[in-house]
């Protein structure tokens, strides 16, 4: 006999059978999570790759031969590619420089041309040149046509300066420039005298600014014990200036000069080292005048 009631279309579960638990396994929600890490997966993604690739290129270079075989196509290609027209440097151009002393850098450089230029060190270049006393600055760069142009900024001289070794021309910062064998060789430059002299350029340009009606007849500054300076005039005569305050001091007496025309008279020196007692020493004419008119010496006694 058939059942009178329908068939069930869904079969009723069998609740004996244990129930299925939706949410993962602990191993699989720490893996989830692992994955989830920034870190975990930039290395999976990017370190994994980069180890297996060096992983081969070790095993590759393992073996002798194609290491010997990689350099030396790595070195002929070098070889051909720094010796292309284009990267030979055939001349050497120094600008901005005297001819002894753009002598002096090419003999320093000593460069044997051509040669490529990925073969050149252009600091190295730079700093053998920027050792020349008469350099201030230097800049080196390969130009196109296959030119090394090497710029010189030359120090400029401002004084011939004497001391025991010999005349030095010496720059506004007391640097040496060169040597000359004479003091007529840069007769337009004043000359300063003394150790010590080099140190104290910036005063003696002071000195010079405010010496302008005595320039005429100015022949030198002497540094006097590495302190103080003295002007030393034509006709042997001698400025000595104070170790403080040189350029006031000389200022008045400038403008004494230009009252009484001090500098005029039978003087050999004026020493203002004493603020408040400035003296001059006579001439030995002058001097024994000086005693005759004072009765000291008597006139019988005029030679």
């Amino acid at each position: 006999m058939r059942p009178l009631s329908a068939p069930a279309r869904h079969p009723r579960p069998d609740r004996s059978a244990p129930r299925r638990d939706p949410a993962p396994s602990r191993i699989a929600y720490r893996m989830q999570r692992l994955w989830l890490t920034p870190a975990i997966r930039t290395a999976l993604r990017v370190g994994l790759p980069a180890f297996v690739l060096a992983f081969g290129v070790g095993i590759y270079l393992a073996d002798t031969e194609r290491r010997e075989s990689l350099g030396s196509v790595y070195t002929d290609l070098r070889e051909k590619i720094k010796n292309r027209p284009e990267f030979i440097v055939k001349l050497l151009s120094v600008e901005g420089a005297s001819p002894d002393l753009s002598e002096a850098v090419r003999t320093t450089l000593a460069l044997p041309l051509p040669q490529s230029s990925l073969d050149l060190d252009l600091e190295a270049a730079r700093a053998r040149i920027a050792t020349l006393r008469a350099v201030a600055d230097v800049d080196v760069r390969v130009q196109s046509g296959g030119i090394l142009q090497v710029t010189i900024t030359e120090r400029e001289p401002a004084f011939v300066w004497r001391d025991a070794a010999g005349l030095w021309l010496v720059d506004e910062t007391g640097t040496r420039v060169a040597e000359i064998h004479d003091r007529n060789d840069r007769a337009d430059l004043p000359l300063i005298v003394g150790q010590g002299a080099d140190a104290a350029i910036a005063e003696a340009q002071q000195i010079l600014l405010s010496a302008g009606p005595l320039l005429p007849r100015l022949r030198g500054l002497v540094r006097m014990g590495e302190r103080r300076w003295d002007i030393v005039l034509d006709r042997d005569q001698r400025i000595l200036l104070p170790v403080d305050q040189p350029i006031a001091a000389l200022d008045r007496l400038i403008a004494l000069d230009q009252a009484q025309e001090l500098l005029a008279r039978d003087i050999v020196a004026v020493d203002l080292r004493l603020q408040n007692r400035p003296s001059l020493r006579l001439a030995p004419y002058a001097l024994a005048e000086m005693r005759r008119a004072r009765g000291i010496i008597p006139a019988e006694n005029d030679l």
